[in-house]
């Protein structure tokens, strides 16, 4: 398999010559840069056609330029419109149009207010059992929606995981998905995700990637969460590879004795080097969380009343995020 690389960088395009900086796209104002990557850059944003003092309630992700013209990043943004517009979840992000066919590509949603678990992480959260176990679920739903319309989603990791501040758990960056028997398109040919993430297959010839793909993922993020520790760790990517195709995850009862057993066994489940040995089914994984979730409810830490499930949840009088200083801000979604 491929892997994913820029095109040589072309000329600043025109639509990059605004004094601020910002992409010029007819129909929307771009209020703030969210964030960047090397792929694209977040734009928080309201229609042009709004008031100027009205909180710009969208998420604009706009391809950089050095990428406008590899077919690749093009279709991972085709993708991420045709897939997001196709399959709707409340545990899916919402896609709401976008733009491929000519500078500047890009890809529309709701703003989401909160963070990625990737952020939470970093930051030393860790969730007891059953939230870890909620979360997980959720994004078990979402990718049970992508499978039943005949997807699965490539990319599952805590970057791709928005935490809302009830908790509410919404799956974004549909660029990667892909149909698991589909092999002719460009983009299906590349390994796109994070190793730290991936199934052994996506390095083997012996199984093809497919929703069960997806639920090792999940595996590897539950034993990030329950751990606060990967269960793999190399200083390369080969590394890395053969540690995923070849060794077994570390034992979670070793790195947390309270952890109850059947959680424990679950995680092993999904992160089994054979696809046959983990659940077949996000329905399937779903059953087995909501079963645990009930069992484990009294391992459960009620914070106080400003709090849900250890989520913070914003007072009225809490100064909207869109008008505080940037490094105070959080990205909903980077994506790319």
């Amino acid at each position: 398999m491929e892997t994913l690389h820029p095109a040589q960088p072309s000329p600043p395009a025109p639509h990059l010559s605004r004094g601020d900086g910002f992409p010029s796209i007819e129909g929307w104002d771009l209020v703030e840069l969210a964030c960047r990557s090397e792929l694209s850059e977040l734009y928080r944003a309201r229609p042009a056609s709004a008031p100027a003092d009205r909180m710009p309630g969208y998420a604009l992700k706009v391809l950089r330029p050095p990428w406008d013209s590899d077919p690749r990043a093009r279709e991972m943004f085709r993708r991420e419109i045709l897939v997001g517009r196709f399959v709707r979840h409340p545990h899916l992000v919402a896609v709401l149009g976008g733009q491929v066919r000519q500078p500047p590509i890009y890809v529309i949603t709701p703003w989401l207010e909160g963070k990625t678990l990737a952020q939470s992480l970093a930051e030393g959260w860790l969730p007891d059992v059953p939230v870890a176990l909620w979360i997980a679920r959720q994004v078990a739903e979402a990718l049970d929606a992508l499978h039943r319309a005949g997807w699965m989603h490539g990319d599952i990791k805590p970057e791709n995981i928005h935490l809302g501040p009830a908790g509410h758990v919404t799956v974004l960056d549909l660029g990667f998905a892909r149909r698991p028997n589909a092999g002719g398109n460009l983009l299906d040919r590349c390994v796109v995700g994070s190793w730290a993430y991936l199934a052994p297959e996506w390095a083997s010839s012996v199984y093809r990637p497919d929703i069960r793909s997806d639920l090792y993922s999940v595996g590897v993020v539950l034993f990030q969460m329950l751990s606060g520790r990967l269960p793999f760790q190399a200083e390369s990517p080969s590394a890395l590879i053969r540690m995923h195709r070849e060794e077994r995850a570390p034992e979670l009862s070793r790195l947390r004795p309270d952890l109850p057993q059947p959680v424990g066994q679950l995680v092993q489940l999904l992160l089994a080097k054979e696809p046959l040995r983990r659940p077949q089914t996000p329905e399937e994984l779903i059953e087995r969380l909501v079963r645990l979730e009930i069992k484990t409810f009294a391992h459960r830490h009620w914070p106080g009343e400003e709090t849900l499930g250890g989520f913070a949840i914003p007072s009225a009088s809490e100064t909207p995020s869109w008008r505080k200083k940037p490094a105070e801000q959080t990205p909903a979604t980077a994506g790319g």
